[in-house]
């Protein structure tokens, strides 16, 4: 047993130290640029990404608002299970991510933020292929090679790992991170934490 968490730990160990920097930061300047103009941001994933999407979402909403007075303009697309339910049942389930984007009518002062371990999702492909169209900036976290999601993107953070547990736990902690950047520059001092 040791043997599998010591693997584990070192494996998420080097995905962390080969993570590019300068690009997480040009993510976080996008998301700055969203916050002091008011631009919509539409987030999804399935399964797990959809928890973390569901997670990122309740963070940039409840927690940066609440230590800074900023108001991001996020929106989980997965987290409206009968509409979700609603569009696979009627259009199928590729389209449930694409559907609500036309139905909002994303356009090209929009960022989309998809998650996809795999990268290769249809239902995510077929959403930011359609946002792509309306010229919104892509944001995308993948894990594995990237698949067909990291070459679509404008801005990609690979987890490049064949592991999806080790790939789920990169991305949160992304998350958690551009929070804790964004809090240092827009807070009152000190790290977000509940009082």
């Amino acid at each position: 047993m040791k043997k599998i968490i010591d693997e584990y730990i070192n494996n998420e160990i080097e995905i962390l130290h080969a993570l590019d920097v300068e690009n997480i930061i040009s993510i976080i300047d996008i998301l700055i640029d969203a916050l002091n103009n008011e631009k919509r941001i539409f987030i999804f994933g399935n399964g797990g990404s959809g928890s973390t999407a569901s997670h990122i979402n309740n963070d940039f909403n409840k927690a940066i608002f609440k230590k800074t007075d900023k108001t991001f303009k996020f929106n989980c697309l997965n987290d409206n299970v009968p509409l979700i339910l609603a569009i696979a049942n009627d259009e199928g389930y590729d389209e449930v991510f694409k559907y609500q984007l036309k139905n909002i009518g994303i356009n090209k002062n929009d960022i989309v933020i998809a998650i996809s371990g795999s990268g290769n999702s249809q239902n995510i492909i077929k959403a930011v292929s359609y946002a792509k169209r309306k010229n919104a900036t892509i944001i995308s976290l993948t894990g594995y090679d990237g698949g067909k999601l990291k070459k679509i993107s404008d801005y990609n953070i690979n987890s490049n790992i064949e592991h999806m547990q080790i790939t789920e736990d990169i991305h949160l902690f992304l998350e958690h991170l551009i929070i804790s950047v964004l809090y240092k520059l827009y807070g009152k001092g000190g790290y977000l934490k509940d009082e």
